[in-house]
């Protein structure tokens, strides 16, 4: 199979001038195409007036050993295009394999060892994604906090209360696989060739549903309101897992997909002498424009162009005190949402729904912590620097969930916000008036009040005086990483014990941490044969 890239369609151009572009780069006849798809498909807007899609196709021709020869420019030769599993081991499992968490590590863990005939049993903390929902809605309305059912904890992890975004800059084949199984439970077809692809958080819960009731059919066991509460070993190895600080799961394989929020895991894990590692992450807040503000200034007077959809962006830019402030989970077209999982806490995060059809956009706007902020060389001395500003933040928006907000135009000039402008928050359950530098780390309205007005020069309106700045997010990352080594995916501390995912330090967003769950399932597929 061939791939050529660099396939440019004006915006106003239909998908079926493909064709003709490809065989003209490939200088061939249509009767010597046998068959063709587009593996990407991106917009490139860098010129004034003009807007072009620009494709990559992988194509199957007659005759392609010639072609290869011939080193036409954009061609090159495609080994492997999908995803092929690893082979099996020979070793009887003693016990099922036992995956913690069914974010999108764990359910790709559980979902790559049903599918080979692991059987795995895959245990959530928090509940399925119908009575989530409900629990979640309840908080958002009437302040009804739940500790193991909100947006960090349930079926899906937290990507399914975001954009779903499903952007990476790993190159790994395993994507590809991630990608595939999202369309086969309901994701659109899109997302195999989009350069920036989303599902929204409203088809997302139907796929993580589908994907569910698929390891149950290959033989997986899924239990919900199952938080694993210990790990018995004897010696070096596993023995069993204790559940809910009862039930005893006898196994001597597990999968830790527990979630960057999932502190009391953490504190049990370092008790029991783990090895943890500190671990950089940032903190800030979500600021919101007006969408048209963004699609104007990224697609100038195409912005209502209908094909375009929703307009996004990235930035970044490096102060003058060494700190480095940038964008993150950018959702177009969608909602600033309370995330808190533990009580007397606020924490903001981003959500879209797959049209992004909502009147503002929001980003998180970060600057990095350090381990050397922290003050405290404790393994988990991280995860105490995000809960001291997280309680900050609910005791200045009222103690009661409400977060607290701050017009960039007054962020800048140090006043306290007394009205709005042109853009309402999107926050719920409410929001308060406040000054965001009494719930944020100097260092960090520092990073963030030189940084606005550049990146404004990058964005036009992105320090705009309306624009509101809603705190405080904190949970851009895992602020530990529970060492692993680096062959065998093992803990170092704990024989069979797979950290993976995003809680465990080895991942940045959905489709990293579903390839790193892929990665422990394939360990584990190496080792052992399936179950008869």
């Amino acid at each position: 199979m061939l791939r050529v890239s660099n396939i440019k369609l004006n915006i106003d151009d239909n998908k079926s001038k493909i064709k003709s572009s490809l065989l003209k780069k490939l200088k061939i006849k249509e009767t010597d195409l046998i068959k063709y798809f587009i593996y990407k498909e991106s917009v490139d807007a860098r010129k004034k007036g003009k807007i072009d899609f620009v494709y990559t196709v992988d194509v199957v021709v007659k005759n392609e050993d010639k072609l290869i020869k011939k080193k036409l420019k954009d061609v090159v030769e495609i080994k492997q295009r999908e995803y092929v599993g690893v082979e099996s081991g020979t070793e009887k499992l003693q016990h099922r394999p036992v995956v913690i968490g069914s974010g999108p590590a764990g359910l790709f863990a559980s979902l790559v060892l049903a599918q080979r005939g692991y059987m795995p049993i895959m245990l959530e903390r928090g509940l399925d994604v119908d009575n989530r929902t409900k629990d979640i809605d309840n908080f958002w309305v009437d302040r009804k906090f739940k500790n193991n059912s909100n947006v960090q904890f349930g079926e899906g992890g937290a990507g399914t209360f975001s954009d779903g975004k499903l952007t990476t800059r790993i190159k790994d084949i395993r994507c590809r696989k991630v990608l595939t199984e999202f369309v086969n439970f309901g994701a659109p077809d899109e997302i195999l060739y989009s350069n920036k692809p989303h599902v929204g958080t409203d088809i997302l819960k139907s796929v993580v549903k589908n994907i569910r009731e698929e390891i149950k059919r290959l033989g997986g066991t899924v239990k919900f309101d199952s938080k694993v509460t210990q790990i018995n070993m004897e010696g070096s190895k596993i023995k069993s897992v204790i559940v809910n600080d009862e039930e005893t799961i006898e196994t001597n394989i597990v999968v830790l997909a527990i979630g960057h929020s999932a502190r009391d895991t953490y504190e049990m894990l370092h008790e029991n002498g783990i090895k943890i590692n500190q671990k950089p992450f940032a903190i800030g807040a979500r600021i919101e424009h007006p969408q048209i503000l963004i699609n104007e200034s990224q697609y100038k007077e195409f912005y209502n162009h209908p094909r375009l959809g929703a307009a996004d962006y990235k930035l970044i830019e490096h102060t003058s005190n060494g700190r480095t402030a940038y964008t993150f989970c950018m959702c177009p077209g969608g909602t600033v949402i309370a995330s808190a999982s533990e009580e007397g806490e606020v924490v903001t995060n981003g959500m879209s729904e797959h049209a992004r059809d909502k009147e503002n956009a929001n980003s998180a706007f970060l600057v990095n912590v350090k381990p050397s902020d922290f003050g405290s060389d404790h393994p988990l001395a991280g995860v105490e620097f995000q809960r001291k500003y997280e309680r900050l933040a609910f005791e200045l928006g009222g103690g009661n969930y409400n977060a607290p907000v701050q017009l960039v135009g007054d962020f800048l000039q140090d006043k306290v916000t007394t009205e709005l402008g042109k853009v309402k928050p999107s926050y719920k359950p409410g929001y308060k008036f406040a000054d965001l530098r009494e719930c944020l780390p100097d260092f960090v309205c520092e990073t963030m009040k030189e940084a606005l007005p550049k990146l404004d020069n990058k964005l036009k309106g992105f320090a705009m005086h309306d624009a509101v700045l809603t705190g405080v997010e904190t949970r851009s990352s895992a602020p530990i990483r529970i060492v692993r080594d680096e062959e065998t995916l093992e803990s170092v501390s704990l024989e069979k014990l797979y950290p993976c995912g995003e809680g465990a330090g080895y991942a940045g967003g959905i489709v990293t941490a579903a390839v790193d769950g892929i990665k422990c399932a394939e360990k584990i597929i190496e080792n052992y044969s399936k179950i008869q």
